[in-house]
């Protein structure tokens, strides 16, 4: 009797001891998400500067030898499409060459009169009264080529179009000769971002592609595309210019500013950037939950964006991405879930 009650209570206690061991068995409590193919944007970020674009240039010059005798425009200030920008007199030279030309004006047209008389009176020939009119007629070019100039008189430059005045190259009293720089003209519909990117970058831009551009001191960017991309290194840099167009009234000159240029979207697994790890040798590896059971899988990281990576590797489609704990984990260690927090979505 004693022997088999000892029985007992010895495969109790084995029994016992048993549940103990099953309930010790080692397992982490981690987070899962499903994995997902998608695709992220390759981007390039390129810092610059708000200037003009080059057809959005233009130089005010004088159109003759000219005293400046008044300017009116600021640089940096705004102008409407024919405002006044400055008022020009003519030199002494240019003076003395609108007599000149408006005294010969003065006796080719008389002598047409004399000639044409001469002719009625059979004491000049035809071809003389050609020759007369000719002259004339070359008087008249040079005289009206004077007036056009401003020469006759004070000569008042304007606007040829709503723009940013950029530069001022004179200043009143300044003696100016023909086609001398006066004023640099901007118009500011047709601003671009100059920029540069270092050449490994630069490669994979291409014109029109896609471009987000927002303002160092702003946190809204608005869309734009790329219309240059350099052939060659600038010197100065050691970059790549890159050129970006920007929507009117967006931006001021002068302005810096970023750009963000997607070059193309690269696809592959799209996952959470926790749930990539580094192992000691420095190589990525993502844990995936087989049957609630841990088991880490080398990745190549294709592409990283915000709080995503696209990741490349061989994944089990199938089985699940672990989350929160999954550094916790080495191949063939259990895992379990929290009910209440349930399975996430990248």
């Amino acid at each position: 009797m004693r022997q088999g009650l000892f029985i007992v209570a010895l495969s109790a206690a084995l029994l016992s001891m048993g549940l103990a061991a099953a309930q010790e068995t080692p397992s982490v409590q981690v987070q899962l998400t499903q994995l997902k193919k998608g695709s992220l944007p390759q981007t390039v970020a390129v810092y610059g500067t708000v200037e003009p674009s080059a057809s959005a240039l233009r130089t005010v010059v004088a159109p003759a030898a000219a005293i400046v005798d008044q300017i009116y425009v600021r640089q940096g200030q705004d102008v409407d499409d024919n405002a006044p920008l400055l008022r020009l007199l003519p030199s002494p030279a240019t003076q003395a060459a609108y007599s000149q030309a408006e005294s010969a004006l003065r006796v080719a047209s008389d002598m047409v009169v004399r000639t044409r008389s001469m002719v009625q009176q059979h004491l000049a020939t035809a071809q003389q009264l050609a020759d007369a009119e000719k002259s004339q007629t070359d008087a008249k070019v040079a005289f009206a080529a004077l007036q056009a100039q401003g020469a006759g008189g004070a000569n008042i430059l304007k606007a040829p179009f709503r723009a940013v005045v950029t530069a001022i190259a004179t200043s009143p009293g300044t003696i100016v000769s023909e086609g001398a720089p006066l004023l640099s003209l901007a118009s500011p519909a047709e601003l671009v971002l100059k920029a540069g990117a270092i050449p490994a970058e630069a490669a994979s831009v291409a014109v029109n592609d896609p471009a987000t551009i927002t303002a160092l001191d702003r946190i809204d960017g608005v869309s734009g595309k790329v219309l240059l991309r350099g052939g060659m290194v600038d010197p100065a840099s050691g970059t790549i210019p890159i050129e970006i167009a920007l929507p009117a009234g967006k931006f001021l000159p002068g302005q810096a500013a970023v750009a963000t240029i997607t070059t193309r979207q690269v696809s592959g697994y799209v996952v959470p950037h926790e749930a990539v790890l580094v192992d000691d040798q420095g190589h990525p590896y993502v844990v995936q939950a087989q049957n609630m059971t841990a088991k880490q899988v080398p990745v190549r990281i294709l592409e990283a964006a915000g709080d995503l990576d696209v990741v490349d590797g061989p994944l089990d489609a199938a089985a699940p991405l672990v989350l929160a704990g999954n550094y916790q984990l080495k191949d063939g260690m259990k895992i379990r879930t929290s009910e209440a927090a349930g399975p996430r979505k990248p």
